[in-house]
């Protein structure tokens, strides 16, 4: 039995490779009675992250632990892998309700879409076949990570941004704070022109603002570099 992803991975269950298409509108369900591809994704992000953090980290240049998780986190964005979904197709074969648009659906459910994909190829055939997928799929989004290394961060980048469509610099805002002395976690969101960015979390006021800047970037449809 074939399945749409077989020009990816041809899977011995072709069931799994359905079941990772099919989004939780569709309403259906496999001959085993599982219905969508929300475990799936969630399998599918925690595999997609291992993959993504030890090619970063196998890097000749040896980055330091703040870079690895800007890059890991560039890669694995909902852009990216927005991006690397539509580029397989992935909405023409989706299986969705009817209140779904395959020609307009958003960020999110393609992101959501290619987790799935991963998970169930993981479940399939292991580690080194996800791998193989992961790295061919998301090839352009590597090299594109990798070329940025050295160039202005996203807070910067941000500010930029800013005076540029605003005119005026961007303001952050401490939402939250969890934690004692020993294991402090702050929460931020940046604002500018009258609207307030999706907030990120950091280990220190500092790193959450720069985690901020990244999200709204991401969320204003730019690049977190030039």
């Amino acid at each position: 039995m074939s399945t749409p992803l077989d020009p990816f991975h041809r899977f011995d269950d072709p069931d799994l490779g359905l079941l990772a298409l099919t989004h939780s509108s569709s309403g259906k369900a496999d001959a085993r009675g599982r219905k969508d591809n929300e475990r799936l994704e969630f399998l599918g992000d925690t595999v997609l992250d291992l993959i993504i953090a030890e090619s970063l980290f196998g890097d000749r240049e040896g980055h330091m632990e703040g870079a690895l998780t800007e890059m890991k986190a560039q890669v694995v964005s909902r852009q990216a892998l927005a991006g690397a979904a539509h580029r397989m197709g992935l909405a023409d074969h989706a299986r969705l309700g009817r209140g779904l648009d395959r020609r307009a659906l958003s960020r999110s459910i393609l992101a959501n879409l290619y987790e799935a994909v991963v998970g169930a190829i993981y479940l399939d055939a292991g580690i080194e076949a996800a791998r193989h997928f992961v790295l061919e799929t998301l090839g352009p989004e590597l090299s594109a990570t990798r070329q940025r290394r050295g160039k202005p961060k996203p807070k910067q980048r941000f500010q930029e941004v800013c005076q540029q469509r605003f005119g005026e610099p961007p303001t952050y805002e401490l939402l939250q704070r969890r934690g004692d002395d020993n294991a402090r976690a702050f929460l931020v969101a940046a604002a500018a022109g009258g609207e307030r960015f999706p907030g990120a979390w950091g280990r220190t006021v500092k790193e959450a603002e720069h985690w901020a800047a990244f999200e709204a970037l991401l969320d204003l449809d730019l690049d977190a570099h030039p």
